[in-house]
């Protein structure tokens, strides 16, 4: 099985991003409900110019729908910043 971070890069490769980074903050919830059921926690910065001209609700979903299966499972929780390359 793919390790979760690996795969979230693997699924936004369809935005073209110019910059992926995402952190497992899994073992700072150690205890968590969440994390007991085997879900983790991530980070995640995303710039790709595809969000140009879009809200930041509208960036988030994009985000979502591209992992939709992974949550609950896999991913828990999620903190997204979905910038364009000129706000980066």
């Amino acid at each position: 099985m793919m390790d979760v971070s690996d795969e979230i890069v693997r699924r936004l490769a369809v935005l073209a991003p110019e910059s992926i980074d995402v952190h497992d903050d899994s073992a700072a919830h150690a205890g968590h409900a969440g994390a007991a059921s085997g879900g983790g926690h991530f980070d995640l910065t995303v710039v790709s110019a595809v969000f140009a001209g879009q809200s930041a609700l509208a960036r988030h979903r994009q985000v979502y729908t591209l992992l939709a299966d992974l949550i609950p499972g896999r991913i828990h929780a999620l903190q997204i910043r979905a910038l364009t390359p000129d706000e980066f």
